[in-house]
């Protein structure tokens, strides 16, 4: 090990490799009191193999424009060099997952690593994947080949809760976000010059929002006052972007004093789609909002056609402000707080994800021709030396230690190509995005350089996680009925949401709306969402 790495050590302490494992260690698959079946013995990276892994993954967003393929980023090179396995990657255009990974299972043929949602993004969820022979689940297999993302677990039993099945099954190598600080990312944006300009606070309320779209639409004369990224679920981005939690629901299961409910199915969320269509037809929200892209959405930001849209602080503020100050020197694109109905309510839902939701993480498929590699491969990046490969970088490129802190190189920071930080980053670390690996809090001090990114982790951070729907997992014995209900429910929601912010219903239909989720069964989609979050508390 080098010098660079040896540096790194203490922040470190609960993912070391060295003296994890003893003959009467636990192992966490095991229930309490039974001793661990395991001879793990710390993988010797590169692993010594002419083995070829499958490997099927979404292109990060930081990519467009500058890699049109995976093999030809430095990281991925990287990984395979470190570890010492050759991937053959099946990557899905950005934004194009769900639409890909469900024709991958009706296909039923898998690569041997996934890299997906499967907790929230699996029909049925991962329990009927395993039984359903899709997936594998782990327990056996991080037993005896995964020795450092065993440590982690066993060190840290609230993540060990969140990453397994209420059987008690692991079915993934996890995105695990370590810090609190790691936890916000995403939320309102506005161009703080323009309400400067115009004499006008930073909206805090959805009536202030409306006065403030209205006046960069009339004063400003701008023609999409608040622009999205619609494609390709324009309902899914717009209603998770800060709006709806205005409304006490969102677009999906909550919490509500131990009750899980259903926001699209509650009274907020008709008043909701009943603003939107208002915003829409007064041409605040952008005429084209459902099929704006990733490119089209950048464009329409830095060239001063949009005031306002959700963004993240990296791949947003931090991609859209040094584009759009180098055009107009005074423009400030700062984070806005999760808006409120009430002058100084404080937000249900603003924006702190749990430490594992289940992002990008890898499963390996029950194809695989070698299972064991595809753990020893993937348990890389839980070791001392992954874990700071997967947010640093290679030392002496992409950072180097100062103190004892590693510090990225004007390679990622002051890129000489110009690329943003959010961009250089993607292509040399994975901590500017999510993946199977534990990310560190000190990416995201760098990361985050500007003042206005700064401010966002305190401006859209909310303590209100008791109303969030902690990672829980369907029961195989539900998944069926499950899968099925929320198919249906989800179908009518995208379908008639959309329709009435685009006028093509009234609101009034909101009411016939509701008859026909009963009639598909949403109660005993609760009813069983309820369990599962019952079940949950209970691990």
């Amino acid at each position: 090990m080098n010098k660079q790495l040896q540096l790194l050590k203490a922040p470190l302490a609960g993912t070391l490799i060295l003296g994890l494992l003893s003959a009467c260690a636990q192992s966490p698959a095991q229930p309490a009191g039974q001793a661990a079946q395991t001879n793990a013995e710390p993988t010797k990276y590169p692993i010594q193999t002419k083995e070829t892994l499958s490997y099927w993954i979404e292109m990060n967003a930081s990519f467009l424009g500058l890699k049109s393929t995976l093999k030809d980023v430095p990281f991925f090179q990287d990984w395979q060099k470190n570890t010492g396995v050759t991937l053959n990657i099946t990557e899905i255009p950005n934004g194009q997952s769900k639409e890909a990974f469900n024709l991958m299972l009706a296909s039923g043929d898998l690569p041997d690593v996934v890299e997906y949602n499967w907790l929230t993004g699996a029909p049925g969820g991962p329990e009927k994947m395993i039984n359903d022979g899709y997936i594998l689940k782990l327990n056996d297999l991080i037993d005896k080949h995964a020795p450092n993302l065993k440590k982690y677990l066993k060190d840290n039993p609230d993540v060990d809760k969140m990453v397994k099945t209420d059987s008690g099954s692991y079915y993934v190598f996890p995105f695990i976000r370590k810090d609190d600080l790691v936890k916000t990312t995403e939320g309102p944006v506005i161009r703080k010059d323009w309400l400067d300009e115009l004499g006008l606070q930073t909206p805090t309320t959805i009536d202030e929002w409306h006065d403030v779209l209205k006046a960069f639409k009339e004063k400003k004369g701008v023609a999409a006052p608040l622009s999205i990224k619609g494609k390709p679920r324009a309902l899914e981005s717009l209603i998770n972007g800060s709006f709806v939690g205005a409304y006490g629901v969102v677009k999906n299961f909550y919490v509500d004093n131990g009750q899980v409910k259903y926001g699209p199915a509650e009274p907020g969320y008709k008043e909701f789609l009943s603003t939107m269509h208002q915003w829409y037809e007064e041409g605040l929200l952008d005429k084209n909002f459902t099929t704006a892209d990733t490119k089209s959405l950048d464009a329409a930001v830095t060239s001063g056609a949009t005031g306002a849209t959700i963004g993240g602080a990296g791949g947003g503020i931090g991609k859209w402000g040094p584009i759009l100050t180098a055009k107009e020197p005074n423009a400030n694109l700062v984070p806005a707080p999760y808006p409120v109905l009430k002058k100084g309510d404080t937000p249900k839902f603003g924006q702190k994800e749990f430490s594992y939701s289940g992002a990008s993480s890898a499963a390996i498929s029950a194809k695989a021709k070698n299972p064991e590699l595809a753990v020893k491969f993937l348990d890389y990046a839980y070791s001392e030396e992954g874990y700071n490969f997967f947010n640093f970088g290679t030392a002496g490129l992409s950072y180097n230690l100062e103190n004892g802190y590693p510090k990225y190189t004007d390679l990622l920071l002051k890129n000489p190509d110009k690329l943003a930080p959010s961009q250089a980053m993607g292509l040399y670390i994975r901590a500017a995005g999510t993946g199977p690996f534990i990310q560190d809090k000190r990416f995201i001090e760098q990361f985050y350089a500007m003042p206005q990114q700064k401010d966002a982790l305190t401006v859209w951070k909310s303590d209100n996680d008791k109303y969030a729907l902690p990672p829980v997992t369907i029961s195989l014995a539900d998944s069926g009925e499950y899968s099925k209900i929320m198919s249906d429910v989800n179908t009518l929601v995208d379908e008639t949401s959309l329709k009435i912010i685009l006028g093509a219903l009234p609101i009034d239909s909101f009411d016939s709306h509701l008859a026909k989720l009963k009639s598909v069964n949403l109660d005993k989609a609760i009813q069983i969402t309820q369990k599962a979050y019952d079940q949950y508390n209970k691990r």
